[in-house]
Order: C-alpha cells, then structure tokens, then sequence
C-alpha cells in the first residue's frame, strides 16, 4: 500500500518544492444542495416557519443537525446563517452582542480611548440578524462603522449546541426569543425589534447532554433527526459521493461494515456517525484501482479507519472485529 503525501520514514528526502495538496473532497460532502431531510424534519421545518418558532433539533453527532440550517437558507435565497457556537459561560446577552470592556480600560489607560461606545460593541448572529431586518436609516446610529447594511433582509440564526450553556441560558432567552427584540444598555437601552415580516428563522441544535427547561422547550418546534438506516443511508451516500450504491458491491460491503461496527456486539463507545463514514469512503475509493474492493485488504482498511474510530479503546476492538468479519467476507465469497 503506497502513502500518496507523507512517509514518515527516516533518512528521507525533503520536497524541494512545497507538495500540492488537492482540494479537499469534504467540502463537497458540506454542499447545502446535497442536504437531504427526512420527511418528519421537513414537517418540521415547515411548522417552524409557519407559526414564525424556533426549530430545536436533536440527534446523534453527525446526523446532520447543523447542515440544516445551511441547507434551509440556501433553498430559501437567503444568505448563510449567521452562526453561535455556544460555550459553557455563554451570557444570554452573548447572542445578541458583546461589549468590550476590556480594551475601553486599556484604550483609557493609555488615552487612546474611543468617542463613541460603539468602537466597543461587536453585533452577534441574532442581533445582527434583527438589525439586518431594518431600514438602514433606521439603526444607522446603531452601526459601527465596519458593518455595512444597504438593504432590509430575513437571515437564518444558527444556535449550535445550546446543550453546553449554563442552565439559564435558555430561561433567559425566552421573551428574547419570542418576541424577536433585545437591548443595550451600553447604548442608552433602547429596545432594539426585528420587523414583523422579516423576523430570523432560528435553528438550534442541542446534543442532548442535558435537559433543557421545559418554559423553552415550549417556545420551540421539535424533532430529534433518527438515525438514517437502510434505503435512506444507501440515499444519503449516493447523493453526496454521487455513486450509486445498489451498483457498487464496494459500496455495498462498506455500509454492512459501518452497520456492524455500530451494532452492540462490537461494543464501541463512540459509534461512528453519517459524516464520519463518508469521509471514510473518500478515502477508501482512493484504494479502488489497486483492489477491486479495499476492504478485502486489511491493511487498507485499519490504515484508513482512523476517520472514523475516534479513541484507542475502541479501536482496538474494532481492529479485532474487522479482521473476523474480513474472515467472514472472503469466506462467502
């Protein structure tokens, strides 16, 4: 097996050029166009957009949760969502801007501070998508002067994993959340509304690492994305590698694997997810020309298992099972 990059040998020699890397085939798997919802999260979506509510999604890492949000902007014309990542001391007010605090002392310290506050606010994913649903003549006096805003827009606000804020986060969002509004009190509190009829799509997504309170689970449309099994992975594969997979005995075997090493005879802790096994067939159809099917050859399969095996204990047992089930394929065959 020949290693196209890096050897890792001694007494090598070094490349007296810079080596060409090819472009990453994951950003095709990233696409929005290729995303495909199940029809309950569709429905969902749906009734989220309807009654105007945040859509909360559920669902094992990798299931597609946050792709979502991409793929309902880009089918909607609008631009891609405006992204908050949230951390584990994440503020309410945190969704809807920042004061830097900081640098205003250490610009008065050294008296090089500021006019105006507004030097030391920095907008984030929803309050910069409600200002976005403004006349500019309207919050102009509410813009840094970095921030260019021409024209009124709807944009999608992604909340990801809101499962690792403190508990009061989500409580104190609610009237927030609702009602589409916030303030700053930095800049004189005036109470700062999304327009009725450009008010932000919010999508959040949760990994189920805690309970969220039930006063905000009111407030939102739910779905917990399944699993895809069956037909519906078979789909997923074949619209984002564009290869058929009833055609491809490679592919075939690949999914019987992937659905194996997640069974509960195997045992692993962290089962590998959807966008984990198509970064492994990636890599494994870069096998194809020396074997009609790489996984007949062990040494293919355990040097490429590390995009989807994530912790040592578990790659130890995957390494014993995929040598049985190896067996168990060159024996049917």
């Amino acid at each position: 097996m020949k290693y196209p990059f890096y050897s890792g040998m001694a007494n090598r020699q070094q490349s007296e050029l810079p080596i060409t890397l090819p472009v990453s085939p994951r950003s095709q798997l990233l696409k929005p166009e290729n995303y495909i919802a199940d029809s309950g999260l569709t429905d969902a979506c749906n009734v989220a957009l309807l009654l105007g509510q945040p859509l909360l999604i559920t669902g094992e890492p990798g299931t597609g949760k946050t792709q979502l949000a991409y793929s309902l902007a880009w089918e909607l014309g609008l631009e891609p969502p405006l992204k908050f990542e949230t951390k584990s001391n994440t503020a309410a007010r945190d969704l809807f801007y920042s004061y830097d605090a900081l640098r205003r002392f250490q610009d008065v310290q050294s008296g090089n501070v500021s006019a105006t506050t507004l030097d030391y606010i920095v907008y984030q994913a929803l309050g910069l998508a409600i200002l976005r649903s403004q006349h500019p003549d309207d919050v102009k006096h509410l813009l840094p002067s970095d921030i260019i805003h021409s024209h009124k827009s709807r944009s999608v606000v992604l909340i990801d994993e809101i499962d690792k804020a403190p508990r009061d986060f989500p409580n104190d969002l609610l009237n927030e959340l609702e009602l589409m509004y916030f303030r700053i009190p930095e800049l004189g509190n005036e109470k700062i509304a999304a327009e009725l009829n450009l008010q932000p799509i919010v999508i959040i997504t949760s990994n189920s690492e805690k309970d969220l309170p039930d006063a905000f689970l009111r407030r939102c449309i739910y779905y917990n994305i399944p699993f895809p099994e069956g037909e519906r992975l078979a789909e997923i594969v074949t619209n984002r590698l564009g290869i058929n997979v009833g055609s491809s005995p490679f592919l075939q075997a690949a999914l019987s694997l992937f659905y194996r090493l997640r069974s509960p005879e195997v045992g692993l802790r962290k089962k590998p997810a959807t966008s984990e096994l198509l970064g492994w067939l990636i890599v494994l159809q870069k096998f194809t020309r020396e074997s009609e099917n790489p996984l007949m050859q062990r040494e293919i399969v355990f040097a490429t298992m590390s995009s989807l095996i994530k912790t040592a204990e578990d790659r130890e047992k995957a390494k014993k099972f995929i040598e049985q089930w190896i067996q168990e394929q060159k024996q049917t065959t």
